[in-house]
């Protein structure tokens, strides 16, 4: 019996998500099933955005409805507003959505209500800590959605104890090494000595809202990457978001002397950071596993992770924004061998959750 026609909307927003959801985009083309992207603009700048899709061979979002920045309400309302009409005109099948930002919550709580069937990826991921509003984002789009595609067996764990039924979940690994493993090819021609010069460096971001909206972190932090620098006698080269910048500023702070900050770079030429780095220092979860994927090892600038996985494997450790936890650590991941297993599959997350949905 010939399945009923499918219209998959692909529901992102930011950088992260144009990376993790590339592999599933790649694999509805694949197998030529009807979907279209709707992009809410939350990433805007050109860096940031639309340079990605260009390098990884995508076409251009469908529909772009251009939210821009704002309070976590404001995003929120503006994206569930433009994201309901788009759906009601579309009338898709299904909606993925990804990860644990506004958009992934504006769009799963959007189609609940409407009625259209959600699949989230990267499902059960849990720091414990609810002051986080990527925390809050994760659990609500969890709860209201049909199809839980969890990227590790410790994921499905979360899920269980919260009482979700163990038949709308699915382990598929994580997008994360489909995308790394599909695009790091493409960004070995990359020269990045323009960036980094001929010695070896450290690599860093740092945007969580806990870190840079405190000027005592963020002061900590940049006095951290100052000493590491020192110490390791290597350059630390920080690609800084805006949101960073525009604290930094606000703040009266300045990065130290051996601390590079550049502009946000694209993605390949990002991936290629990573693979060449000695070192990660992040608060970002998607980086976390990028570096745990790439051999590389990882301090991260925060108390608590919902990758427990790197942690697990060897390859990440938690310092917060204390300079001497952050140089301890520093010290405990050079010093590691670089064998550590990844924890997050097998490169075919994107084959699962589509064979997921269609069936």
């Amino acid at each position: 019996m010939a399945m009923p026609a499918q219209k998959i909307a692909v529901i992102l927003g930011t950088r992260p998500e144009i990376i993790k959801m590339c592999p599933v985009i790649r694999e509805l083309q694949r197998l030529s099933i009807g979907y279209f992207v709707l992009h809410t603009g939350q990433h805007y700048s050109y860096n940031m955005d639309r340079v990605f899709f260009e390098q990884l061979h995508l076409p251009a979002p469908s529909i772009n409805i251009n939210v821009g920045s704002g309070s976590h309400a404001e995003e929120t309302g503006k994206m569930m507003i433009g994201i309901e009409e788009v759906l009601r005109r579309e009338m898709p099948t299904a909606v993925l959505v990804q990860g644990d930002t506004n958009t992934v919550l504006a769009g799963a709580l959007t189609a609940t209500k409407m009625r259209i069937k959600v699949g989230h990826v990267e499902a059960g991921l849990r720091s414990g800590d609810m002051s986080m509003p990527e925390e809050v984002n994760r659990i609500v789009a969890d709860h209201v959605s049909n199809y839980l595609f969890a990227p590790t067996e410790t994921a499905k764990a979360n899920l269980l104890r919260e009482g979700l039924a163990g038949t709308s979940i699915h382990v598929t690994g994580n997008t994360v090494v489909d995308a790394a493993m599909q695009n790091l090819a493409l960004s070995r021609g990359i020269d990045t000595a323009g960036i980094v010069g001929a010695g070896k460096f450290f690599l860093v971001t740092m945007h969580r809202q806990e870190n840079v909206d405190d000027r005592r972190r963020l002061s900590m932090a940049m006095g951290a990457l100052q000493s590491l620098a020192e110490k390791f006698g290597r350059v630390v080269v920080y690609p800084m978001h805006p949101r960073t910048r525009k604290r930094l500023g606000e703040f009266g702070l300045t990065p130290g002397s051996m601390v590079k900050v550049i502009e946000p770079v694209d993605y390949l030429t990002f991936l290629k950071l990573e693979s060449e780095a000695d070192l990660i220092l992040t608060d970002s979860g998607g980086l976390q596993e990028e570096a745990c994927i790439l051999k590389v090892p990882c301090v991260t600038l925060r108390e608590n992770t919902e990758r427990p996985e790197t942690v697990a494997a060897g390859a990440n450790m938690l310092a917060g924004t204390d300079p001497a936890r952050i140089l301890a650590a520093a010290g405990e991941m050079l010093g590691r061998k670089r064998s550590w297993e990844n924890p997050y599959g097998d490169g075919r997350a994107a084959e699962r959750i589509v064979h997921a949905v269609l069936h």
